[in-house]
């Protein structure tokens, strides 16, 4: 989202209880419709698909909703220091950038540890753009 464009906190409100309310209402009947589909049609291999891209999503609004906290609790603040809130990154994209930069901090530097005790390489295979020109633009 545009940080200079706003928008009517109580529009705003309103806008997040809908939302809530039908990913609440409906994201059930959508999850148990697919597997169900699959199953019958004998796609049950793209369920793991299926099941990632939820996962990616879930993490990346994760991102957003718990910015504040993992912004206080897993980073030291520097110039260089990637922050958490992009909605359009996961959690482990920003630990990954974090981590290149030395900016974790000690629970930073844990989470990453066990993500990458999980998966080897984790946070920075989850990078998820051209890592490159992050590291140019905080040359300057």
């Amino acid at each position: 989202m545009n940080k200079s464009h706003t928008i009517n906190f109580l529009k705003s409100i309103l806008l997040f209880l809908i939302a809530l309310i039908l990913l609440t209402t409906t994201a059930p009947i959508g999850f148990i419709y697919t597997i169900i589909r699959q199953l019958i049609v004998n796609k049950a291999k793209t369920l793991s698909l299926y099941f990632t891209e939820i996962a990616l999503v879930l993490d990346e609004a994760g991102n957003v909703i718990m910015q504040h906290i993992l912004n206080d609790f897993l980073l030291i603040k520097k110039r260089d220091t990637y922050y958490f809130g992009n909605k359009k990154e996961t959690i482990s994209s920003v630990i990954g950038k974090n981590y290149m930069t030395e900016t974790l901090s000690p629970l930073g530097l844990a989470l990453n540890s066990f993500l990458n005790f999980i998966d080897k390489g984790h946070s920075l295979n989850s990078i998820m753009y051209d890592v490159k020109v992050w590291e140019q633009q905080n040359d300057k």
